[in-house]
C-alpha cells in the first residue's frame, strides 16, 4: 500500500512506524524542526521512561504529491481545516484518526464525502526532545480495537481493506458503525478531563483533588446527556448511572497510573489548549442544532 501518514507527532509517528515495518510504502508528512529531526534521525521511539531509545528511519516528505492508496491524517482537531485544504487536490480515500466532534460534513465538504473515512488512533505517548516515549502494550491497549468507520455507518470494501491492512501490520483494528457518535462521546469525555488536567497542572495534582474531580464529572454528564445518540462505546454510559464516590476512586487511580503519564495528559501546550478549545466548540454547536 501506497501511504501518506500526514501529521508527525507521536500518534502520527507510531502509526507509520507501525506500517512502515510491515512493509508498506510509507511517507510521514512533518515540517520545520520535527522535519529536520526525522531526516537527521528518523523516528525515535522509547517504552515509556526506558533509557533505550529505537531509531526507525521513516521516509519523510514536506508536501503531499501525487496519489496515494491511503492518506492517514493525525493532527490535532483546530489544524484540521489546513490539511482539508492542501488535500484537496491529491488523490485518495482519508482516514481521519484523531479528536474530532464536528462530524463528517466539513471534512467531505472541502476534499469530497466519498474520500471521508473516521477513525480514533487510540495510541498515546509524550514528546521528549525528538523522542517519543509511549506508552506500554498491555491487557487493555490490546484488548481494545482502533475503530474505523465509513461516516453514514455502512460496512464497504474499502472499510474492510483498511481494517485488514491495519491488523496486518499488527494493530488491532475494527469496523465502528457509528463512528461519528463514537468520536462525539469521546469528545464529551475528552474536553472536561483535558480541561481539568490543565487546570489542576497534571493529571498527578488533579488525582489529589478530589472536589476538581468530582466538577469534571459534571460536566461529563452534562456533555454526554446533550447528545441526540446514546454514548458510543455503551461503557460511558456508567459516568452517567455509576455512584459518584466510585468515579471519583476510579478516576484517582487513573490520572496516578503510567498509562495517564504516557497518554499525553500532561500535555499543556498551546496546540493542546488550542485542540480542546475547537472540540468543546464542535459540542456546543452539535448541542445548538440539536436545540433548533
Amino acid at each position: 500500500m501506497k501511504l501518506l501518514v500526514y501529521g508527525a507527532g507521536v500518534c502520527g509517528s507510531l502509526f507509520a512506524v507501525r506500517m512502515h515495518e510491515a512493509g508498506h510504502e510509507v511517507s510521514l508528512l512533518a515540517r520545520g524542526e520535527r522535519l529536520a529531526a526525522l531526516r537527521r534521525h528518523g523516528v525515535r521511539l522509547a517504552e515509556e521512561d526506558s533509557p533505550v531509545v529505537r531509531r526507525v528511519p521513516v521516509p519523510v516528505v514536506e508536501h503531499p504529491e501525487g496519489e496515494y492508496d491511503l492518506i492517514a491524517v493525525l493532527v490535532r482537531a483546530h489544524q484540521v481545516d489546513a490539511v482539508l485544504e492542501s488535500l484537496a487536490g491529491v488523490r485518495g480515500d482519508v482516514l481521519f484518526l484523531l479528536n474530532w466532534a464536528g462530524g463528517p460534513e466539513p471534512l467531505g465538504a472541502v476534499i469530497g464525502r466519498e474520500r471521508v473515512l473516521l477513525g480514533f488512533p487510540m495510541t498515546g505517548g509524550t514528546m521528549d526532545g525528538d523522542v517519543i516515549r509511549h506508552r506500554r502494550s498491555g491487557f487493555l491497549t490490546r484488548r481494545v480495537p482502533i475503530p474505523i468507520g465509513e461516516p453514514d455507518g455502512r460496512g464497504t470494501p474499502r472499510l474492510t481493506r483498511t481494517v485488514e491492512t491495519l491488523r496486518t501490520a499488527g494493530m488491532n483494528a475494527g469496523a465502528e458503525p457509528r463512528m461519528d457518535a463514537w468520536l462525539r462521546t469521546h469528545a464529551a469525555f475528552e474536553v472536561p478531563l483535558g480541561q481539568a488536567v490543565h487546570a489542576a497542572g497534571g493529571p498527578v495534582a488533579l488525582a489529589d483533588d478530589p472536589d476538581a474531580i468530582r466538577a469534571m464529572l459534571r460536566l461529563m454528564r452534562r456533555n454526554l446527556a446533550a447528545m441526540d445518540t446514546p454514548p458510543v462505546p455503551r461503557g460511558f454510559a456508567a459516568l452517567r448511572t455509576a455512584p459518584q464516590g466510585l468515579l471519583v476512586a476510579v478516576f484517582r487511580r487513573f490520572l496516578k497510573s503510567p498509562t495517564a503519564v504516557y497518554s499525553g495528559l500532561d500535555d499543556s501546550s498551546p496546540a493542546s489548549t488550542a485542540e480542546l478549545e475547537r472540540l468543546a466548540e464542535q459540542l456546543r454547536a452539535s448541542t445548538r442544532a440539536r436545540v433548533a
